[in-house]
């Protein structure tokens, strides 16, 4: 492999770890919080006022995000591992220019790990944050969320982008031309 290919996937890779690092340090660390200091099933917050709309409660999960599927830990495993190779295999040819895709990605493979990491050491997957009558969730499971979200609205705009410079070219290509499609 020659040095510059191999420097631009170092930096490469290192732009998607820093990202992905950032969610599963920040989702590992709430968990583990969240697991010292609330008993499966009890509940924290910080105001009485805040109860009715949101409050921290431990809930361990064998599903989905979101407490979706909750008897299906094994193949949310295997789905996860597919899920990182893939990011993993495509993020080097995402190019630079596109940041919000590659930060959408990033989000999403910190999500995937933070998720694939409390699947392996601790069996279920530990959420926390209960907001109003929605289920319960983590930083992972809202990192995941994010960053789907950002990708489809960066692909959109770059979609959009594409079309429009593909809609422009075709008169700039025709100037000087006449009727017939002849130069002048």
């Amino acid at each position: 492999m020659q040095p510059e290919v191999k420097q631009s996937l170092l930096r490469d890779y290192g732009f998607l770890i820093g990202v992905a690092g950032v969610v599963v340090a920040l989702d590992q660390w709430t968990k583990y919080l969240v697991r010292t200091n609330l008993a499966v099933g009890d509940s924290w917050v910080p105001f009485d006022w805040l109860r009715p709309f949101a409050r921290i409660v431990h809930w361990n999960n064998t599903g989905a995000a979101f407490g979706i599927f909750p008897s299906g830990g094994a193949i949310f495993t295997v789905i996860a591992i597919i899920v990182i190779g893939a990011i993993l295999y495509y993020f080097p040819q995402i190019p630079r220019e596109q940041l919000a895709t590659r930060i959408a990605l990033g989000l999403m493979l910190g999500g995937a790990t933070g998720n694939l990491l409390s699947r392996l050491y601790q069996g279920t997957v530990t959420d926390f944050v209960s907001v109003g009558g929605f289920a319960v969730f983590n930083v992972a499971d809202s990192s995941i969320s994010i960053g789907a979200a950002l990708l489809v609205i960066s692909m959109w705009v770059d979609e959009r982008r594409t079309k429009e410079r593909d809609e422009a070219d075709p008169v700039e290509e025709n100037i000087g031309r006449n009727l017939e499609g002849h130069s002048e």
